[in-house]
């Protein structure tokens, strides 16, 4: 079966071409969504794209999470289609609660890039299945509002419910609690992340440890365990 994954587009998204081609060197079809539309054009599975939606006014991502298209997104959750949130789709997801808590600006104050180590810390969501617990990843890492927060309450939950997906190693990039840098939800359907792994799919597009932005694929796993869910819910 062909896999199809939509990419929606909002104003101001910057790797929503990005995600279309990691999509396809994955093996699926990418399906570009518009942010105004309520039609998600019977894709299995959607991508909330890496940006500045709306130029990232009153909050990042607040405005995009009222976009007509984030009514069927919902839905969509709500029926277990898997959904990703990379950067500003992830600060979308938690705006539109679909996952908890809140994303604010770096403890820094500063915009960062750089190649980001993480640990895989829940594998069992339809995004992940690719990798191990506990496996080391990199993947590129760029954004001003990345400081992940949360209530206490919330905090305990997450951690005890095991819905932190990924934790920055070696160093905190933006002052997140717990060193959060991606949760999925209850279902493990739904997952949003800071770092970008469509920008790590290919040999020499991608970081390794060596030679920054040279030979990673790290981000691949996730396309790919994306596509495996959905073959095996279709199975």
């Amino acid at each position: 079966m062909t896999v199809r994954i939509g990419v929606i587009t909002f104003p101001g998204s910057l790797d929503d071409r990005d995600a279309q081609r990691a999509i396809r060197v994955a093996g699926a079809e990418p399906v570009a969504l518009w942010h105004g539309d309520h039609d998600l054009g019977g894709v299995d599975a959607l991508v909330l794209p890496g940006g500045f939606s709306y130029g990232d006014y009153l909050r990042a991502g607040a405005i995009a999470a009222h976009a007509p298209i984030m009514r069927e997104v919902a839905d969509a959750a709500a029926k277990g289609m898997p959904i990703l949130g990379i950067c500003n789709g992830f600060q979308m997801l938690v705006e539109a609660h679909l996952l908890p808590g809140g994303l604010i600006r770096n403890a820094h104050q500063q915009f960062i890039r750089r190649d980001q180590r993480l640990r895989v810390e829940n594998a069992d969501t339809a995004w992940t299945s690719g990798f191990e617990a506990g496996q080391e990843i990199v993947i590129p890492l760029k954004n001003a509002d990345g400081g992940y927060i949360c209530s206490t309450e919330t905090l305990e939950r997450i951690e005890g419910e095991g819905l932190v997906a990924f934790r920055y190693l070696g160093l905190n990039p933006n002052g997140s609690l717990d060193d959060i840098a991606g949760l999925t939800n209850e279902r493990g359907n739904v997952v949003g992340l800071m770092p970008h792994p469509e920008h790590a799919v290919e040999a020499g597009f991608g970081p390794d440890t060596r030679q920054a932005m040279r030979s990673g694929t790290d981000g691949l796993a996730f396309f790919t365990s994306a596509i495996s869910a959905v073959v095996s819910a279709a199975a």
